[in-house]
């Protein structure tokens, strides 16, 4: 009979093979599905005798077409590109406002100074010395208004971070819920495909939120930890992540797992959260507190000179403007107390049109101010190197987006061309088994009928 079994069993392994590209061809647009093949193996155990040629063909499981190197080289480009990704629309926003002429701090500044220049002509005018009032009360706007700015991108990174925590723990939840399936569920015979291609989706949307590193174990989970090497996921347990502010403004990231606590290194992190510690570390911070030094300097240093000139009456200049660093939407004011005859344009008390205190205010525009992410620096420059630092660093950016782009195509590429189901060959699949169970089916209708003559033969 084992002319029928082996047809049988050629039978069985073609519908198994069958079944298999069906599955293939109707997840060929399935993001993230890894194709699968039958493993057909002859079967050579003796049949009688001592001559067999075998008892037909078997499969012992199916194979799953993954290359883990292609894996990690996936993970690893959606990490770069999460990372230059979560700077771009702040680098876009933050760059417009800044170069934008309308609002920008050097047109504000030279409207200042240029209503003090006027006021030169005839420094008792009062409506010219209304006029530097107007001037130095739109100056203060441009800086609240860039201040607001600042602030609301601050505000937006800690709350975009904050929810990427919450993604974060989610998926190295969901991650280790599925190690602990695919465990359970994985034998000799048997591998879940599914879940792990449901697993690998999990650590990829990870690996866009941060650098991870992923290590495969023998009973087939996968360890995930982070770049600097505290543990995500280690089997079944994964770790919880949280994001504390600190006393720089910024926040720090914390990682508890069972009763271990770790203070994230915020230069080695990658992908979105990566992205955001640079913007805000590197960029929003410290434009932040150049336009405070800006605003502090600017303040200081006018209502000083004031101070030291002669008001209309004979009395000592008063402060033109209030600085206040806790307000953001007020920073830089004018002082509403002040009025056009208070400002002491003139360097001697007895002679209220003299214009020699005015010309050494005018002259503040090219003394040097200590702004703490430039140095000493005239005001006139300040904002021109921070606007042109901002546009560098948004270049470069975009630059390395561009770079993590490609390098994420590329890794698509060449992981579809190992996991990735490929229409032409499923097709030329189709039709080999298709013939191979035709052909076995065959098989047994040639033994059904030399079956039938030998019962013939025997009545």
């Amino acid at each position: 009979m084992s002319f029928i079994t082996n047809a049988l069993s050629g039978v069985q392994a073609a519908q198994i093979a069958l079944d298999t590209t069906s599955q293939n061809v109707s997840n060929m647009m399935t993001p993230g599905y890894t194709r699968q093949g039958a493993q057909i193996n002859a079967v050579n155990l003796h049949g009688y005798g001592t001559i067999s040629p075998g008892n037909g063909v078997n499969v012992p499981k199916l194979l799953r077409f993954s290359d883990s190197y292609k894996d990690l080289q996936l993970w690893q480009a959606n990490s770069q590109l999460g990372q230059y990704t979560a700077g771009y629309d702040y680098f876009t926003q933050l760059e417009q406002v800044m170069a934008d002429d309308s609002s920008n701090i050097n047109g504000g500044l030279d409207n200042f100074f240029s209503a003090l220049n006027a006021a030169s002509v005839d420094p008792a005018s009062t409506p010219l010395r209304h006029q530097v009032i107007t001037a130095a009360d739109a100056l203060g706007k441009r800086f609240n208004t860039l201040r607001e700015v600042l602030s609301n991108q601050q505000l937006a990174v800690h709350q975009q971070r904050t929810s990427m925590v919450t993604q974060v723990n989610s998926l190295a939840s969901d991650i280790a819920a599925m190690n602990k399936k695919i465990v359970s569920m994985s034998t000799d015979q048997f591998t879940p495909s599914g879940v792990i291609d449901q697993r690998n989706q999990k650590i990829d949307e990870l690996a866009n939120l941060i650098g991870i590193q992923v290590v495969d174990q023998a009973d087939g989970s996968r360890n995930v930890s982070l770049r600097s090497g505290q543990p995500l996921v280690a089997g079944s347990v994964a770790s919880t992540m949280s994001a504390v502010s600190n006393v720089s403004g910024g926040q720090d990231l914390k990682l508890n797992f069972l009763n271990e606590s770790f203070t994230l290194n915020s230069d080695n992190i990658g992908g979105k959260l990566g992205g955001l510690e640079n913007y805000e570390s590197n960029v929003l911070m410290p434009t932040t507190q150049s336009i405070m030094d800006m605003a502090s300097s600017l303040a200081t240093n006018v209502n000083a000179q004031l101070a030291a000139g002669f008001a209309m009456d004979g009395t000592p200049g008063q402060p033109l403007f209030n600085y206040d660093p806790t307000s953001g939407t007020a920073m830089l004011t004018v002082n509403t107390n002040l009025v056009a005859q208070d400002l002491g344009f003139s360097s001697s008390a007895t002679e209220p049109g003299d214009s020699g205190n005015l010309l050494t205010l005018i002259g503040l525009k090219d003394q040097p101010v200590s702004v703490s992410s430039l140095g000493s620096v005239l005001l006139n420059d300040a904002y021109t190197q921070l606007v042109g630092r901002l546009g560098t660093d948004s270049q470069q950016n975009s630059v390395s987006l561009d770079t993590a782009q490609t390098v994420r195509k590329q890794s698509e590429d060449s992981w579809k061309a190992t996991s990735g189901v490929n229409q032409d060959e499923e097709a030329i699949n189709l039709m080999q088994y298709q013939q191979m169970y035709q052909a076995n089916m065959k098989v047994i209708s040639v033994a059904s009928q030399l079956f039938d003559s030998v019962l013939d033969m025997l009545h």
